[in-house]
């Protein structure tokens, strides 16, 4: 993965999202970091999880978390931006109003850590550490924290290692 792979993904993501009537948050260098977020989930994953929730790696589990989430019209309606805010509305892309960090609508039951399957590599082996704002609880899974947290702006200080 390069930043020239996440360049790219950002590209075709903002035509389809623009084709399909959304929009892909305008801040680049943030939303870069997303797609960073999502092709290193694809890269360990063989999906996009969405790059702000703690994916379990079994697919038919993350369903409603692979990118663009089972959430992202409903918080679109109600707040103008998606729960990673990929996604905002076209008040937000032209700056006419502010993308508001919202609560994740995800049940808490589906959020949870399943237990990890049969065979699975126990937690030591992770690819990458998995780091956790201390303002929000924002997860991310990359060998360092971003350096600003996607969902509340904290910055790189803030986040603590959580795996």
């Amino acid at each position: 993965m390069s930043g020239a792979d996440a360049l790219a993904l950002l590209e075709r993501l903002d035509r389809e999202a623009e084709r399909s009537g959304y929009h892909l948050n305008p801040d680049r260098a943030f939303t870069l970091g997303l797609m960073e977020g999502l092709l290193a989930n694809e890269a360990r994953y063989g999906y996009q999880a969405c790059p702000c929730r703690l994916a379990s790696g079994v697919r038919e589990e993350d369903l409603d978390i692979v990118c663009p989430c089972d959430y992202r019209d409903p918080d679109l309606s109600d707040f103008g931006t998606c729960y990673c805010a990929l996604y905002v509305s076209r008040e937000v892309k032209e700056g006419r109003k502010k993308a508001l960090r919202i609560r994740d609508r995800r049940p808490a039951e589906r959020a949870a850590l399943p237990a990890a399957p049969a065979g699975a590599a126990p937690q030591g082996s992770l690819a990458y550490p998995v780091w956790r704002c201390k303002v929000c609880g924002y997860l991310c899974a990359r060998g360092e924290p971003p350096e600003s947290c996607p969902v509340c702006r904290a910055t790189k200080e803030r986040f603590e290692r959580f795996l």
